[in-house]
């Protein structure tokens, strides 16, 4: 079997001087075959090229995804350094200044300031079910293609939301794209009291990629032309720019590029908005790129593991 950076050299050498003019996203893809059948979808090459897989916030969020939601990994809240693992019981059997003590005495173990922040962030392996929502992955990029969509956002999307599941958000997202009910409406779906098109994974793919492609991309081009910051549309930073817009909205994402005040994009911009907050582009604004890093990694590992054969995938 080909290594992941052998088949993305082979695939750019093989279809150097092809004639018909592809796609930005096109030699992204790959057909994976494992026993169960071929599925295409797009590789990581990205995560490993600028090192965005050695980011602490990636690697935690990756351990997380795979963790048991019995235990807990206790972190260093701006970079998400992990201090210690535990079980949640335990820490839960602890009282106020037991936990207290605890946090200080990591402070003191690791050489941090007295004010360090600390979190406990419990495993989340209950919900981001990765070989449940893999078959639907194949669906997404299809899907998100036949609309003239980089399906890129597809399959990162669906690894985030873990459709697996299909739950409603407490602020009523829904489905397998968690489309808001008003934009999901704006995007030619039907929600009201009889019918919610966001249930049906190709509608609701219909929503995401028009969002994606009327709303998203072009609100991030516009943000980043009023700092003079210029991009790819294939870079990495770019399309975690633009999963940032799909998440936040632009308004908030718009807020917070402002207060870092950027002199050029790249992953340095990416990570300044893990860290800063403004508007409504808080917490969990912040966490949803690392999500995303996080469970492309996961999605290579899963696949260079299991799979029999990896080929190019190039639509001709």
């Amino acid at each position: 079997m080909k290594t992941a950076l052998s088949l993305f050299l082979f695939c750019n050498l093989f279809f150097t001087g092809f004639s018909q003019p592809l796609e930005n996203w096109e030699l992204d893809k790959i057909k994976v075959t494992q026993v169960s059948g071929s599925q295409t979808i797009m590789h990581a090459e990205a995560l490993f090229e600028d090192r965005w897989d050695q980011l602490p916030q990636a690697q935690f969020w990756k351990k997380i995804m795979l963790l048991s939601p019995d235990s807990c990994l206790i972190n260093v809240a701006a970079n998400r350094q992990v201090l210690h693992m535990m079980s949640i019981h335990d820490w839960n059997a602890q009282t106020e200044t037991q936990k207290d003590s605890m946090r200080q005495a990591l402070r003191e173990a690791n050489n941090l300031a007295s004010d360090t922040r600390i979190f406990v962030t419990t495993g989340k392996n209950d919900f981001y079910r990765f070989n449940e929502v893999y078959p639907s992955l194949d669906k997404g990029v299809a899907a998100f293609e036949s609309y003239g969509v980089d399906p890129w956002y597809a399959q990162s999307i669906l690894l985030i939301e873990s459709p697996a599941l299909m739950r409603k958000s407490s602020t009523g997202a829904y489905g397998a794209f968690q489309l808001m009910p008003g934009v999901a409406r704006s995007m030619g779906l039907t929600v009201n009291s009889t019918l919610d098109e966001r249930k049906d994974f190709n509608r609701s793919a219909y929503g995401a990629a028009q969002l994606i492609r009327r709303v998203c991309i072009p609100e991030a081009k516009r943000i980043l032309a009023q700092h003079n910051l210029t991009y790819n549309e294939t870079d990495l930073w770019f399309r975690l720019f633009v999963l940032h817009v799909y998440h936040a909205g632009a308004l908030n994402v718009a807020a917070v590029v402002a207060k870092i005040q950027p002199t050029e994009g790249s992953q340095q911009l990416i990570q300044a908005m893990w860290q800063n907050s403004a508007a409504g582009f808080g917490n969990n604004s912040q966490n949803y790129t690392q999500l995303a890093l996080a469970a492309q990694l996961i999605l290579h590992d899963m696949v260079y593991q299991n799979c029999t054969e990896i080929s190019p995938c190039i639509s001709r």
